[in-house]
């Protein structure tokens, strides 16, 4: 009889756990389905990520991406709980979608971020992305730090900047207006 390889390795075995005042930053977990469920068919919350919901079979595999990311590159997504409640309220991290986009981001750490709408506004985001990247940069001290966000998501494009990410391009993804900005440091 084999042993399931999730008993021979966890997601918290993979995911370092990070904390800020406010927030846990841990590795994803089945229970975050849901929630997930719920925030991804939430219109204030698509809608500068594709404008569209997503189905539980298209959340279930981003969170299986989330987590290949860490077993494959040594980084990706942590979910954001909020430690008040106890609830799962977005991601933040690092990936390497190895997007169709022109100019390419392939091979750069791509900063990406969501926080639940009824969350807006008490800096969480600031908070998350703010360890993150403590946590980050001393292990990739040479990667180029990207992102890309919808023109039209200011509070997001407000996030980037505060961290120093800086417009280099705009183009197109998915049909779509993005804009895209690397991290100086």
């Amino acid at each position: 009889m084999t042993t399931p390889l999730s008993l021979l390795t966890t997601p918290h075995a993979l995911v370092p756990q990070l904390e800020t005042p406010d927030l846990l930053l841990r590795a994803p977990q089945v229970s975050d389905l849901p929630e997930f469920n719920v925030l991804a068919n939430d219109p204030a919350f698509y809608r500068y990520l594709g404008n569209k919901p997503m189905t539980e079979e298209e959340i279930w595999r981003r969170m299986l991406g989330q987590l290949g990311h860490w077993a494959l590159l040594g980084y990706g997504a942590w979910s954001i709980e909020e430690k008040a409640t106890g609830k799962y309220i977005g991601t933040v991290g690092f990936f390497d979608y190895q997007r169709d986009l022109t100019p390419s981001l392939k091979g750069t750490l791509e900063a990406g971020w969501t926080i639940a709408p009824r969350v807006h506004g008490r800096g969480f985001a600031t908070q998350a992305l703010q360890v993150a990247l403590a946590w980050i940069e001393p292990r990739f001290p040479s990667a180029r730090l990207t992102c890309i966000i919808d023109p039209e998501n200011v509070p997001s494009l407000a996030v980037a900047r505060k961290f120093g990410f800086r417009e280099f391009a705009r183009s197109s993804y998915h049909n779509e207006p993005i804009v895209l900005l690397e991290r100086t440091r």
